[in-house]
């Protein structure tokens, strides 16, 4: 198995981390490129790298090559064309939506998705300032949904709606969902062996 570096994105990883995120929207949601959905894709400066409350993240193989990304803002999600209760329970400036949490073909099934997000986690923890995190995902990008529901909560299923609105699954994730287990704590007169 290869090493990994999961780790921000800089300035210099931005073509590798926007090339990533193009080939997902191509191949694995056949939607191509939508400037209403995709424009940070565009503009990940801008979008993540910018503002204080938001990141982006690279997963970064052995050989340099960026395999994946991750990324958290601070834009609840609006409506339309979400529904308007998922909207109303996930406002912006408190709530760390996470967006374009994307692992190339080749390097799934690795742990690299679990690692952006646990990393994705900590960040809007650390920021204080968050009472939510959400996402939405498609559910026909294979192991997607399943992914997703390992970690967090389903709040609402497009597909169960009158007209199957977008289609999409709605998620609430705890901060904590991808701590680790709790270390004893040690004794203050423990030497550590």
């Amino acid at each position: 198995m290869r090493d990994y570096c999961v780790r921000p994105a800089g300035l210099d990883d931005l073509d590798g981390a926007r090339a990533v995120m193009l080939d997902t929207v191509y191949r694995d949601f056949g939607t191509g490129y939508v400037p209403r959905w995709h424009g940070d894709i565009i503009d990940p400066a801008t979008a993540y790298l910018v503002p204080d409350r938001h990141t982006l993240l690279v997963a970064v193989d052995a050989d340099g090559e960026i395999v994946g990304t991750g990324a958290l803002d601070s834009r609840g999600p609006l409506h339309p064309p979400n529904p308007r209760h998922v909207a109303a329970r996930y406002p912006s400036g408190v709530t760390a939506q996470l967006r374009r949490v994307y692992v190339r073909p080749e390097h799934r099934r690795r742990g690299l998705a679990r690692r952006l997000v646990a990393e994705l986690l900590a960040f809007a923890a650390a920021d204080g300032g968050y009472r939510a995190v959400y996402l939405h995902t498609d559910p026909t990008v294979e192991g997607a949904e399943g992914f997703w529901r390992s970690i967090g909560t389903v709040v609402h299923d497009e597909r169960e709606d009158p007209g199957r609105g977008q289609g999409i699954v709605h998620f609430d994730v705890p901060l904590d969902a991808l701590l680790p287990a709790a270390v004893p704590s040690r004794s203050p007169h423990s030497t550590g062996r």
